[in-house]
């Protein structure tokens, strides 16, 4: 039986968290298949903790952004 009192994990679909990080689909599904975002398998489809997102957004704001396999510059840089 689970503990009412215990927190609910919140789960974002891929395309969620693509659209929160203004990223593509795809490379949310680099990031989970290369070990960099946790996420949860439900039948085909992947599931990534609120709590994985956020934590991944903190670890890129503390080093400057996050590195693409596109190109060397790191999301959200301009130029």
């Amino acid at each position: 039986m689970a503990d009412e009192n215990a927190p609910r994990t919140t789960f974002l679909t891929v395309a969620e968290v693509a659209d929160m990080l203004r990223v593509s689909r795809m490379t949310v599904y680099r990031w989970v298949h290369a070990g960099d975002m946790p996420a949860v398998r439900f039948g085909r489809s992947f599931r990534v903790p609120q709590a994985a997102v956020d934590e991944f957004m903190q670890q890129a704001q503390l080093t400057g952004g996050i590195q693409t396999e596109d190109d060397d510059r790191s999301a959200g840089a301009v130029g």
